[in-house]
Order: C-alpha cells, then structure tokens, then sequence
C-alpha cells in the first residue's frame, strides 16, 4: 500500500522522504548549499583534568587558507548557558579530555583541519579520577534521577524479607559506558545576516536549540531560525543543543561568513553524551512458587563535574514484578569524564538488562521456566505508585512470544543441545518503557484545490515521522494520505516538543490530530473560501498533565544463540519481539523500529562497549574501527510482532511510543541464552569472546576437578 491509497491508521504507507534519501537528494546539516561557506574544525583538550596556561596560534594562522582560530582568548562573549557542556571557549578551564579548547576556521575543511594541528596548547596539569567503583568515596545518593523521578524508594522491610527468604539471588552486573554513534555526525551550518542567525544543524528537537541560541546571543527568539530538514540519526545524543552548533554560531559571528562544522567521530565520545556506565547489585527473594518477597535494585553510576546526569537504571525495577517490599536506590560519583547523557532507553536499557538476568538466575535456583516466572509475580497495579495501569498485556506479549518461538519445545538443562564444537541456547526477557507525552502546536490548512497542508516542527530522526503524521491527518479528516502534505523541521513552524522518549508521534499527533479534527468541523459549516482555511491547537495543559493511570509499553524478547566453544564466538541466530505498544499507526514503520531497537540491544550484548582509560582520561574506543556496532553479517533473522491494544487513556490515535522498547530487554534475552547454552554465567556486557571463551574453559576445568 503507498500513499496515494492509504487512509486507516495502522496501514504500511512508506515513507514519504524514502527516495530523497536512497538517491542522495536529501540534505543534511552540513550539505546546505551556501555560498561563501568556510569550514571549521575543533582542538581538543590532550590532558583530562587541568587549565590552559597558552595557546600559540601563530602557526595556524599561516597555513594556507585558515581565516581565524578562535579560543577563549578571543571568542564571542556569550552569556552563560544553563547546560554547562555548552561554555565552551570561556576560560582556561579543562574538565575533561576532549573538551574543546580551540577552533579553526579555514576557507577549505582540508585548511582548517591543518590548521588545527599546528594549534600548540600548553597545560597546567592536575590530577584526575575517571574510574567508577561500587565503593567509591566521592558517591552519592542524588535527590532525583534522570526523568526526575526520586533517587531512591522503598517499601517494606526489603533487608529483612530478603534474608529470610526460602530462595534468593544476590548478583552483581555490569554495564560498561556506550555511545551513540548516529550515522549522521553532530553537525551544524550557521550563518548571519543583518542580527539574524540561520542555522541547519543535526538536532531532535530545533523548538529547544532555538531557545538556547536565542539566550546565549543575546537574541529575541524570533530573530534565530533553526533548521533540521533531515536528520541521520540521534538515539538521544542530540535531545539537547551540542557544542558544534554553538561553535559553528561564533565562528560565523567571528568571522562575517556562512560557517560549517561537522564534528570528526573521533571527536565525539568526549562531547555529545554517552550511556553512563553503571554497576547494579540484585537481591531477589521469593517464595518455592516464584513469588518475590523482596526485590532489592542498587545502582551505581557516574558522572561529571560540571553537570549532574544520574541514568535511571533502578527505575524500571519499580514498574515491573510484585514483590512485598522492595528498594530501589541509585548513586553517583562526580569523575573527570565527559558528562553522560541520553542513550537509546536510558534507564531502561541497563537497568532492564540487570533486572532481567537476575530473574532468570532466579528461575534456575528454583527449577522454574523463567517465563512462568515472570508471569506469576504479574502485579495488578504498579507496584512504586499503586496506580492501575492504563494497559498492560505483558503476559499476553510472553504467552505469544513464547507460541511462535517454541518454547515449549525448549530443554532446560543449560548446555543440553550440542552441534559441533558448538552450544546452541535460548533465552527471554521482558520489556517496558514508559508512555511520554509533551504539549505540542499544529496547524492544519484547507487549500483550495482540495489538499491540506499540515505544519509542526517535529523533527524527523529517521522514524518516519512525516508519513505517520500525514496518515493522523488523513485520518481525522477522513481523506486519503495522498492529500495531506505535511512541513516539519523547522523552527519557524508551530512549535513541538523534542524527539525523545519514544513521545515524538504520541506529541505531535495529538495536536495535528485535534488540528485536523476541528479543520474538518470548520469544513462541515460551510464552502471553503477561496484564501483557504488554517487551523490552530495547542495541546498544552492537556497532553502533559498528570493521569491517574500508569501508562507503559511492554514486550517480550526471547533469543537464540550458538556459542562456538573453540573460539568463544557468539552468534545470535534468532531475535524475536512480541509487543503491547498501543495502536500500531503504521506497521512497516513500526516494524521498522522495533528491529532497529533489537539490533541496537544485539549490539549491546555482544560487540558494544566504551573503555575509559585509566591513565589518560579518555575512551579507548573513539571510532567505528574500535567501537563495534553490529553490521549486516551479525543481524540474523528478526522478527517483530505486536499486540494492538485498544488504550483510550493515552492520546486521541491510542498509540505508545515503539522508539525505545525493542532495545529493552533484547541483551538480557542474550544473555540468557549464552547461559543457557554453556551454563556459564557471565554478569558484565559485552559478551566477547575472549569473556565467554574464559568462562567456558573455567566451567570445563571445575567439572574435571
């Protein structure tokens, strides 16, 4: 079905910028055509704690075709940002290794390159502290976590009833720190012209980089235009304003010129966010039936020194089994590092994959089929808030999961299926997300030769955003897609709220859909004036109140795997999803994301992970040579499915969001299968080879013994 047909909701329309971006017609940040352009290119700090004490610039500025080099010595004055990763070029300071100290401008991107590395920096150095450890002295307990929910909770008496439990699991995981690595990298054009700054630059939210730019320049907001036609990825590393737009900004200001700057990869792990690592210990107790009693979920986890972000990682502990009593409690230890940030899931991701391993070590000491198990300690309400669920079929989600996988044709017994010098096991894992909704405003227009036009500034991150709304449009207007055209990314359109969260579609297709729908009453009043007709709605007050029912998305990821027990390769063979994420709005994009999330959680089982090195303060792995993201070779056959939920609690299209939840519970799932397979336990990620090839010698060498 294309869209020239397409008018139900749920209908496989593709999307409608596919041929612009298959032939290379579509532009991003840094392929504006813009006369006059230069290009920049950023000096990044060599030391990881300590002060600029000179910066020699002369060389620079002789090589060919550098137009200037600014530092803090001479670059724009600004005032002073409430993000503090964006106070850059201020002072002499250097909180981290990576953080930028010096800018290029050149006429050519090959000038400006080579002129950054004639840039000399001298350094007063101080020591530095980047290592997190469980015990570290300087942790402690923050007031909130990231999403602004409570830094520790707990009901009951969890201490208690866990040593008194009949069984128990006590067990420590590890998550290393990971990044985001978008296919696009952060990159902005920005240009001036009579007080006004234009800029196109890779974002999820241009309504938010708006805002900042205006404050930091010194500018009505009506003066700034941010443009993000097009964006090449962002798995949350580009939620907030980045360093290169504000850089591109002053170097453009600086030097009277249009100015680009795409940051190098290499450059990015130190400078646009990246999952915190984070150290969890789980303490389950429950009854000889399965029941939890206790559920204990604590966390450890870092940050920077110049700006607090805590990853939620206990939170979802809070949402997903009945136990009595329960704690769930994060810390943080202030380091030398690079501020983490938004990732794909935050909080979900690690701290699921924690959750959801410790269930099934739990199912192995009680003998019990870990679905089961997960099934008999369902909660009828949530269990932190006591609130009803608005809809929860995560039981249906592993009932069906398990039907099409097989389940139950499954030998328990860890290493019971040999081919070869090869262990074949399967695992599962539960999933949820939160629903997020924000106010947003859309304007729907009634044209005269019977199309609509419908305009928000959403940012279309690669999701498909445009077509999804076009088909909410349609929708209300009761008129094939094919007449409704949608203008999205831009800040000069209706303002909309970020793409983040798995809330862009759940946001922004309440105000097309309450735009659309009034249009359509004003059109049933009457002919349509010759002008044509707009309307306006703003959903604030409505979309981002408070709800007396919890509102999440569920699912159930169940995997299969062979473990070479030669080479301590592991290959995933088969991912299967089954989810509970509201009304599907359309199913070739959803299916789409789903996968896309599972093979971002493949990734983080086997192949993906960021080292902090201890004596020079930074990540080991800065490009896609070291940090391995999982390619064509190591994605097997994945399936994705869902349960369409008939939710009237959520928005007008009942839809949750799906960005988000494929990646939840797809390590642990993993996991629990290499388990299975060579009954080796392996309780930090990623699961390389070296890891399972020990584990399995050791396990061969305690059963000779």
């Amino acid at each position: 079905m294309d869209a020239t047909t397409a008018t139900a909701l749920g209908a496989p329309v593709e999307r409608r910028e596919g041929r612009e971006k298959v032939t290379g017609t579509a532009r991003y940040a840094a392929e504006q055509p813009c006369p006059g352009r230069a290009h920049a290119w950023p000096v990044p700090a060599s030391i990881a704690r300590g002060r600029v004490t000179d910066i020699d610039t002369a060389a620079a500025l002789a090589v060919p075709g550098v137009l200037a080099v600014l530092t803090h010595q001479n670059a724009p004055r600004l005032s002073d940002p409430e993000d503090a990763t964006l106070a850059v070029l201020r002072d002499s300071r250097v909180p981290h290794r990576g953080w930028f100290v010096a800018l290029v401008v050149g006429e050519t991107l090959e000038a400006a390159r080579a002129g950054a590395a004639a840039v000399r920096v001298d350094y007063a150095v101080e020591d530095h502290d980047v290592t997190l450890t469980a015990t570290h002295p300087d942790a402690y307990a923050p007031e909130q976590a990231n999403g602004g929910y409570p830094g520790s909770r707990e009901h009951g008496d969890p201490e208690g009833v866990f040593a008194s439990a009949e069984f128990r699991v006590d067990v420590d995981y590890r998550v290393p720190p990971l990044h985001n690595h978008p296919m696009e990298p952060h990159a902005t054009t920005a240009e001036w012209h009579d007080g006004r700054l234009r800029v196109h630059t890779s974002t999820q939210g241009s309504t938010a980089v708006r805002a900042v730019l205006a404050d930091l320049f010194g500018l009505p907001e009506e003066h700034v235009t941010v443009l993000a036609e097009h964006v090449g990825g962002g798995f949350g590393s580009k939620g907030t304003p980045r360093p290169d737009v504000v850089l591109a900004a002053m170097a453009a200001r600086h030097t009277g010129r249009p100015v680009t700057l795409a940051l190098p990869r290499r450059y990015m792990p130190a400078v646009v966010g990246h999952r915190a690592p984070t150290l969890h210990r789980l303490r389950l107790g429950a009854h000889p039936d399965g029941r939890l009693t206790s559920l204990i979920h604590e966390v450890t986890t870092h940050t920077s020194r110049i700006k607090e972000f805590v990853e939620q990682a206990a939170v979802p502990a809070r949402v997903m089994y009945a136990a009595p009593a329960s704690r769930t409690t994060h810390r943080v230890a202030p380091l030398d590092v690079p501020t983490p940030s938004w990732m794909r899931a935050p909080g979900e991701a690690p701290g699921m994959h924690a959750l959801e391993s410790a269930m099934d070590e739990l199912a192995t000491e009680l003998g019990m089929d870990p679905v089961e198990l997960r099934i008999v300690n369902e909660p009828g309400t949530e269990p932190d808030s006591g609130k009803p669920f608005s809809s929860r079929h995560l039981v249906e989600c592993l009932r069906e999961g398990a039907r099409r996988f097989d389940w139950a044709e499954r030998d328990p017994r860890p290493r019971s299926r040999a081919e070869g010098p090869l262990l074949v096991g399967s695992g599962v894992a539960a999933a949820t997300y939160p629903v997020l909704v924000h106010s947003s405003t859309a304007a729907a227009r009634a044209l005269p030769d019977g199309t609509f036009l419908v305009r928000i500034n959403a940012t279309d991150i690669g999701t498909g955003a445009r077509t999804v709304l076009a088909q909410i449009a349609a929708d209300a207007l009761a008129v094939p897609a094919a007449r409704v055209r949608t203008e999205v990314g831009s800040s000069e359109l209706p303002a909309a709220s970020l793409a983040g969260g798995s809330s862009g579609t759940a946001s922004w297709g309440w105000a097309v859909h309450e735009a659309c729908t009034r249009l359509a009453e004003r059109l049933a009043e009457g002919p349509l004036p010759t002008e044509g007709i707009e309307v306006r709605a703003d959903t604030a007050g409505r979309a981002d109140a408070d709800s007396p029912f919890v509102r999440h998305a569920f699912g159930a990821h169940f995997a299969e795997v062979a473990v070479d027990t030669v080479t301590g390769e592991t290959r995933v063979r088969r991912l299967l999803g089954v989810y509970a994420a509201g009304h599907i709005l359309n199913s070739r994009t959803a299916r789409s994301q789903f996968v896309g999330g599972m093979t971002m959680g493949l990734g983080m089982a086997l192949t993906e992970g960021s080292t902090l090195d201890a004596a020079f303060g930074d990540f080991a792995e800065s490009d896609l040579a070291a940090y391995h993201v999982p390619t064509h070779a190591d994605v097997p056959d994945i399936e994705a499915h869902w349960i369409d939920e008939d939710d009237t609690r959520l928005n007008p299209m009942g839809s949750k969001g799906i960005g988000e939840i494929g990646i939840v519970g797809t390590a642990a799932a993993i996991g629990n299968a290499v388990f299975h397979a060579t009954g080796v336990r392996l309780r930090e990620l990623p699961l390389t080879p070296d890891r399972v090839l020990s584990g399995v010698l050791e396990r061969g060498a305690s059963s000779v013994s």
